[in-house]
């Protein structure tokens, strides 16, 4: 048995995510955390709402209210999305926690003493028309790089250059699209990662196999232009982690909080120690996954993300976790796998939070079960290259893959038992040299699916997996169960009595991707042995004869052209 800590990205708590956030982080961590756990391995699978930073302080003013009351709402409408498409985070955190406040001002303590943190005096914009300092996500403007007109002054989300605020060509306000605005100085914090940038590229370097989407974005940062600059890691604003504090080494930072970026992956650690506090737990519960000198010398550490989060997690979150081990006390756990998503795309444009484009996910919940959208994106994960959503894609691979591959089976077998032998596992026969072929043939495609899903291949998985239901069907059109009935009614009976261990099977390796159907399959089964099917041909015997199941609502419904047709023009506006 492994220890796999699995974290997710955390989602801004400036709104409902669209479902390419969903699909870019959460849902593909999800679906490793299942699978590992259905392997038998111990996981912590950790996610948080990032509170701090402009995005929050935006939204709440948009919203009329405090932006402590507004993160506590959007905290728990974000956790009962996340309820609602059967994510199965061990904890689901906030970073505005009391544990990540102390963990950030302790990590800022470490690396000042390792002299990795300088004051340095710097040129900000200030407006006028609202009367303070804009940080840098509260300005926008052109892009110098690739000229799109809403770069955010850190960095483009289009073409994901690193900005400073006075890069931006037409620069304005964020909150009220002011343009008078004037350079003036003032003090941050900076930290020196540019003084680990050999160290940090050759660990980067160190780690095999990285699919090369989060190693290209991690060394162009490292090595273009001048190499891996200095970062600002607070910012003039009043929510957040404050930077002023008993015992900080530095004085004259009242009023200032540490940046969105330095603090939202410390979350990580701060969310599994908040876990540890939900369970009644002492520290050494959560230090055990994050601390080697603790007992997570032998945990393997996987993130997932979209590719705008890759620089902050090879980079800038290491850097912080190298420097606060400056004297080897405080050995942190470093990831040891980041799994980067490309963009998903919706009907010829991009998702936008923002703009209000795209599905979102309560939407989608309010027209569709969770698993028709954990199927799809999943098996269209945006992992070389952008995928689009198209409402026509949806529908012909909802209604192929689930409706009349996998429902299809389940439907079919089940009620042809009722009808001639019952809702009961019909004894008699015995499997011949096609029943052979088809375990022979499962125990190999099961091992292709092990395979990718262990590596992560989120596309493929469901490739396999597919293939794996697939065989079932061409089984069943083969061996004809309902024409040997007439002939051979026991001959007939081993077969049903095959495809309903089939059925058990499908339901258990299906988890990790659509949880909710392997649930009502399995109590339509009457089952709940969850053991993962090492050995196919005792997985196909786990149902004995006699034993009771009951035929189950339509599994997956297809999708009509009507519906297909009022979903493309109720989501053809903004939100």
């Amino acid at each position: 048995m492994a220890r796999i800590l699995i974290t997710s990205a955390l989602p801004y708590i400036n709104g409902i995510k669209h479902l390419g956030n969903l699909v870019g982080s959460q849902l593909p961590a999800d679906l490793y955390a299942r699978y590992c756990r259905a392997r038998g391995h111990e996981v912590m699978f950790i996610c948080a709402t990032d509170e701090h930073g402009t995005p929050a302080e935006l939204a709440a003013a948009k919203a009329g209210k405090p932006v402590a009351a507004y993160c506590t709402e959007m905290h728990e409408v974000q956790a009962e999305l996340a309820r609602g498409f059967k994510l199965s985070f061990d904890h689901f955190g906030r970073s505005s926690s009391r544990r990540n406040h102390t963990l950030t001002q302790h990590m800022a303590v470490r690396l000042a003493a390792a002299g990795l943190i300088e004051v340095v005096s710097e040129k900000q914009v200030y407006s006028h028309t609202d009367g303070r300092f804009l940080p840098d996500r509260y300005i926008e403007g052109t892009c110098p790089n690739c000229g799109y007109e809403r770069a955010r002054g850190d960095q483009c989300e289009n073409c994901t250059k690193q900005l400073d605020p006075t890069d931006l060509i037409n620069p304005r306000s964020a909150i009220s699209g002011s343009t008078d605005l004037e350079v003036r100085e003032t003090k941050h914090l900076f930290l020196r990662q540019s003084t680990l940038r050999d160290t940090l590229d050759i660990w980067i370097d160190s780690q095999r196999g990285w699919p090369v989407l989060t190693t290209s974005i991690a060394k162009k940062w490292l090595h273009d232009g001048d190499g891996l600059q200095d970062r600002g890691i607070t910012r003039d604003l009043d929510w957040g982690v404050p930077v002023q504090f008993d015992g900080a080494p530095w004085q004259g930072m009242d009023g200032k909080v540490f940046y969105v970026w330095f603090d939202a992956p410390i979350e990580y650690i701060a969310a599994t120690a908040e876990w540890a506090d939900a369970h009644g737990l002492d520290d050494s519960a959560w230090q055990r996954w994050w601390r080697e000198d603790m007992g997570a010398q032998d945990v393997r550490y996987v993130q997932f993300m979209g590719k705008d989060n890759v620089p902050f997690h090879t980079l800038s979150f290491p850097a912080t976790l190298m420097g606060a081990n400056f004297d080897k006390t405080e050995p942190w756990k470093m990831v040891d796998y980041v799994k980067s998503f490309n963009y998903l795309n919706y009907d010829g444009g991009q998702f936008s939070t923002s703009l209000g484009r795209g599905v979102f996910m309560d939407q989608a919940l309010s027209i569709l079960p969770a698993d028709y959208w954990r199927w799809w994106l999943l098996s269209h994960a945006p992992e070389n290259n952008d995928s689009e959503f198209t409402w026509e894609n949806f529908q012909t691979s909802v209604n192929k893959d689930l409706a009349d591959v996998l429902g299809n089976l389940v439907s079919r077998v089940t009620k042809f038992c009722r009808s001639k032998f019952g809702e009961v596992v019909p004894e008699g026969g015995s499997f011949g040299p096609r029943e052979a072929q088809l375990v022979a043939d499962l125990a190999k495609g099961l091992e292709s699916y092990q395979s990718v899903m262990d590596g992560m291949a989120v596309r493929r998985s469901a490739q396999e997996l597919r293939a794996l239901w697939a065989l079932g069907n061409e089984y069943l059109q083969e061996a004809a169960p309902w024409t040997r009935f007439k002939t051979d009614p026991e001959g007939a009976a081993a077969q049903i009595r095959l495809a309903l261990n089939l059925i058990r099977f499908y339901a258990v390796i299906s988890q990790p991707f659509i949880p909710d159907a392997a649930a009502r399959t399995m109590a339509a089964m009457n089952c709940e042995d969850w053991s993962w099917p090492d050995d196919v041909a005792t997985a196909l015997n786990t149902l004995p004869t006699g034993h009771t199941f009951e035929v189950p609502e339509v599994l997956f419904a297809k999708i009509t052209d009507e519906q297909r047709a009022e979903w493309e023009a109720q989501f053809a506006g903004q939100r």
